[in-house]
């Protein structure tokens, strides 16, 4: 027993003489490298995102004719609709397109449309047939911007969106006006960005969606007999102006486009503070593949058209005009630069109905 506690009080003794020469330093010391990684963690996205070379991995269009064009830029824009998670998954219902009239005037008969795109999902907006019309034709889809609706940019003169809703009625166009999700009785004020980060978690987005929202909407509508589906075209102000760049840069069926309030926006935010943006708006690859100038490659030779107040803010006008040029080489280069348009017009955050309609007129 005596020999046993003997060896116990050595292995302790030793035991002991070992924690006490542990090696060991105020944990304080390693600060300065923690701050250190943060800024090379800065500098590397900063680096980054400037890397053109990316952007050259997925687009390289060619110029040699529009066909050889339109086919070089397959891959960009495969890249884009993966990165927002486009098309959405699920199966599309089976189910008749819904239209309910809710009202006419001298121009038109309007309706309230349901149309159904995924599973317990609709495209909802208004309708809108002008009088005018016989036969086929043209359709135009009109997208309201952030905080909207269809109906505050129809109805009591339409606010900021002047004529951007009822002026394709009233120049005999069918007119879609689709609802967006900014808002909702009975939801927290930011269901919108709920609603985004819980779509990522399965594979989308709320832009994906909203998209489909109306290119789902479009396979519907020019089944029916008053439209002409080869001849379609989008305007839309601010939130609006950005559906009308991503979505025909999807939707090839789309001949004419004027994205209002809107181009260059972002790059203008993210060269101040990457985060402050929705983040519907902070997709993967966004500063490095996909910024506002680049996407117009997806676009082009099709007809599109970049409006800005020139009493908006700087954000809405500054930054889109230093990078209009380059969005306009795309046109430069397939010899169609007159379907390009970069307008700074007279007015503020709102919709220009004059230059807008001309621009329809003329290319659609």
């Amino acid at each position: 027993m005596r020999a046993i506690l003997g060896i116990l009080l050595l292995q302790a003794t030793v035991l002991g003489q070992g924690q006490s020469a542990l090696f060991n330093r105020p944990v304080a010391e390693s600060n300065p490298l923690r701050t250190e990684q943060a800024r090379e963690l800065d500098a590397y996205i900063k680096t980054i995102s400037k890397d053109r070379s990316l952007l050259k991995s997925v687009l390289n269009p060619d110029y040699s004719s529009q066909e050889a064009y339109e086919k070089s830029v397959v891959p960009y824009r495969k890249a884009f609709c993966s990165s927002i998670g486009y098309p959405p998954p699920g199966t599309r219902p089976e189910k008749e397109i819904s239209l309910k009239q809710i009202g006419e005037d001298s121009i038109a008969v309007y309706y309230r449309a349901m149309i159904p795109i995924l599973p317990e999902v609709h495209s909802e907006g208004i309708y809108i047939i002008p009088k005018s019309v016989q036969g086929k034709a043209p359709l135009v889809i009109s997208m309201h911007g952030g905080g909207g609706s269809p109906e505050v940019a129809l109805f009591n003169g339409g606010g900021n969106y002047n004529d951007m809703v009822r002026g394709a009625a009233k120049r005999g166009y069918i007119v879609y006006a689709p609802q967006h999700l900014f808002r909702a009785d009975g939801y927290p004020q930011d269901i919108r960005r709920r609603i985004d980060h819980r779509m990522r978690l399965i594979g989308t987005s709320i832009t994906a969606v909203e998209i489909a929202k109306i290119t789902y909407a479009i396979d519907e509508l020019i089944k029916r007999p008053e439209v002409n589906g080869e001849r379609i075209a989008m305007v839309g102000l601010s939130y609006g102006g950005f559906y009308a760049q991503v979505t025909p840069a999807i939707d090839t069926r789309i001949k004419v486009s004027v994205s209002s309030c809107y181009f260059g926006v972002q790059e203008y935010r993210y060269e101040r503070d990457e985060l402050s943006v929705p983040t519907d708006f902070r997709f993967p690859s966004r500063f490095t593949l996909f910024d506002d100038a680049d996407k117009v490659a997806l676009i082009a030779p099709r007809a599109h058209q970049i409006q800005a107040g020139a009493k908006d803010n700087d954000s809405h006008r500054a930054k889109g005009a230093e990078i209009a040029s380059h969005a306009a080489v795309f046109y430069e280069k397939l010899k169609v630069r007159d379907h390009f348009e970069h307008v700074i017009f007279d007015g503020g955050h709102e919709f220009d109905d004059d230059s807008a309609w001309k621009f329809v007129e003329k290319h659609l």
